[in-house]
């Protein structure tokens, strides 16, 4: 009976106690905090929140200054003295003082060398797309598959591509010497016969000589690129795939190559800049002959400042290429690599 008495005055009590803390909390004014807890957070206090924002802003600063350093000294620089360069006609030595506008910029883009240069350029960034994405996607494939020695043909296919420029170039230069060579003594032997000056040396097949050396040598860049990306397809698609019995064509077809996609414009990309800027394969294999049959945006620019000291010319060309390179990978933005970022929009 004790317990019956006592348990409804408790409960009347901890009822008036609970109404009693609802009233003040009501009564407290709107907008003031309780007198312990003032000043405690930062956003009362202006000075604390400063120096945050400051602090961050120095932290940001200290990680982007080095590579801001380097983009002003090997990319702000530079193009800023070419741009000077080509507006003068300077031989390279003393100040630059005869000043000539845009006549150096009139002698580039007449200039029947440099057009051709430059329709050069774009062959190879087209034959280069062409040729080694099918190769690199096929090999890609095939090397995705469980097989015996499969890391020791992947390391096959990526060494050329880690190989100097300079190596590779001598070594195919020896490879493609005129009847003494290997390319056409293993022809010899089989009844056919090489090109009286040899590949390099004949117009007709000079630059579709270079373009299967630029291919031998960067294929593997597309294929480990293309093996990376085959790692995050995920399995479970083709298990689906292969109980709905879709044939491998249409596996690869349906699944393998959209998910390739990203990875394949980005090599694209990365492509189309090295054909555009190529230099050195080209400077050994022919030195941009002959006749002018392989010659480069950057082999003339070269030949015209280190052979003829036309700085200015050079200049001028140097500049036309960055802008070239700069409309064509912003073209590529905009159609191609935009794709990959209204995809993760959506």
């Amino acid at each position: 009976m004790a317990d019956d008495v006592t348990a409804p005055a408790a409960a009347s009590s901890a009822t008036s106690t609970v109404a009693r803390s609802a009233g003040r909390a009501h009564a407290r004014p709107a907008g003031r905090r309780p007198a312990g807890r003032a000043g405690t957070g930062t956003g009362s206090d202006p000075g604390r929140r400063t120096r945050g924002v400051w602090r961050k802003r120095a932290e940001i600063a200290f990680f982007v200054a080095p590579a801001l350093a380097l983009l002003v000294a090997f990319v702000a620089v530079p193009v800023a003295t070419a741009v000077q360069m080509s507006l003068y006609r300077w031989k390279g030595f003393g100040p630059m003082v005869d000043f000539v506008g845009l006549a150096n910029y009139v002698s580039v883009l007449t200039n029947d060398v440099f057009t051709d240069a430059l329709v050069h350029n774009l062959i190879i960034v087209v034959g280069s797309i062409l040729l080694q994405l099918p190769l690199g996607l096929a090999i890609a494939l095939l090397l995705n598959r469980k097989m015996w020695g499969q890391g020791l043909l992947r390391t096959i296919i990526f060494v050329p591509y880690v190989l100097a420029e300079v190596i590779a170039g001598v070594v195919w230069f020896q490879l493609l010497q005129p009847q003494y060579g290997v390319i056409d003594t293993m022809l010899a032997a089989v009844g056919l016969q090489g090109p009286d000056q040899g590949f390099l040396g004949t117009p007709e097949y000079a630059l579709w000589t270079v373009l299967v050396v630029l291919t031998w040598k960067y294929l593997g860049l597309a294929v480990i690129l293309f093996l990376a990306g085959l790692q995050g397809v995920p399995e479970e698609l083709y298990e689906a795939a292969q109980l709905d019995g879709a044939s491998w064509w249409q596996v690869q077809r349906r699944i393998t190559i959209p998910l390739l996609g990203p990875t394949m414009r980005t090599w694209g990309f990365l492509s189309m800049i090295g054909s555009l800027q190529l230099f050195d394969m080209v400077w050994i294999l022919t030195g941009g002959g002959p006749a002018n049959a392989t010659t480069t945006m950057a082999t003339f620019l070269v030949n015209e400042g280190t052979k003829r000291q036309n700085f200015g010319i050079a200049g001028a060309a140097s500049v036309v290429l960055f802008v070239v390179a700069l409309v064509l990978a912003l073209a590529y933005q905009r159609f191609i690599l935009s794709r990959d970022s209204k995809e993760d929009e959506a």
